[in-house]
């Protein structure tokens, strides 16, 4: 089957095609890098009729400083994160999923609003009380990132991610970022774990421990309880994740939990005392 192919370069001339074509019945997608979609549609798990490239929208190619806040677009690329390096915690992430060649084309809104669940690039959102921007038909709507994901970023039919928004204090707080495998050197990840301190308090965002990324505040009152031995810290924590611990060809659960305590117990060792 060959699909429709448009590249629009305004927001709005992206979204109303996107209801247009909809509503004439077609099956539109949004597409940012296309390692995702592309794959999908020659496996047939996915079905379309229309792309719509959103690269040549300035909107989602945003990529600075502006008005204390650091603005990145969904279609920046993660290669380019890790070029300009402008949030080292989002680059110490992104540099690390996929392979280069493959980091060349997934887009920073791509990894995120994927269907493959680690989506680790969103774990410096988590972290940073981050604000997005999304475009639905003729709205322009801005949220605060715990409004737009749980689990997955919650998106209506035919909205598209823009850009996100993340306050200048968060880009050189004390940060640690570690991606276990137990494959290969760029295979999918074990656990990945991206960790700030801020206002002298650790904050924590996981991915691959359970089937979605997350931030759990309970974690972080866990490891962040004062008189508690380092030992304590680590068990309240890790009884406080909150799914289900993955078991799969990656790993078993009882793997995963190893690695969990030896990642946190990495985090307390790096942050605490700065």
């Amino acid at each position: 089957m060959i699909y429709d192919y448009y590249k629009p370069t305004r927001l709005l001339e992206a979204t109303e095609l996107f209801r247009k074509v909809q509503v004439e019945g077609g099956k539109p997608l949004y597409f940012g890098g296309g390692t995702e979609i592309i794959t999908l549609f020659r496996l047939q798990e996915i079905s379309l009729d229309t792309a719509i490239d959103i690269k040549a929208i300035d909107a989602v190619r945003i990529h600075d400083i502006v008005e204390g806040y650091f603005a990145i677009g969904a279609a920046v690329t993660l290669t380019e994160i890790q070029t300009k390096n402008q949030f080292p915690l989002l680059t110490e992430v992104a540099k690390e999923v996929a392979d280069r060649t493959a980091r060349n084309k997934i887009t920073f809104g791509g990894n995120i609003c994927g269907n493959i669940f680690y989506r680790e690039a969103v774990l410096p959102l988590l972290l940073t009380d981050s604000l997005v921007v999304t475009a639905v038909g003729q709205d322009i709507n801005m949220n605060h990132i715990t409004s737009k994901f749980n689990e997955k970023m919650l998106l209506d039919d035919g909205e598209i991610f823009v850009q996100a928004f993340i306050e200048d204090k968060y880009l050189h707080a004390p940060y640690i970022a570690r991606k276990k495998r137990q494959q290969w050197d760029t295979g999918y990840p074990l656990i990945t774990a991206a960790a700030l301190k801020i206002d002298n308090h650790i904050r924590v965002a996981l991915s691959g421990l359970c089937a979605f990324p997350f931030r759990s505040i309970q974690m972080e009152a866990a490891l962040n309880e004062t008189g508690l031995r380092e030992e304590e810290k680590l068990n309240r924590a890790i009884a406080a994740v909150p799914g289900e611990i993955l078991d799969d060809v990656e790993g078993s659960k009882e793997y995963r939990l190893f690695v969990l305590r030896n990642l946190l117990e990495e985090i307390l060792v790096s942050l605490e005392r700065v």
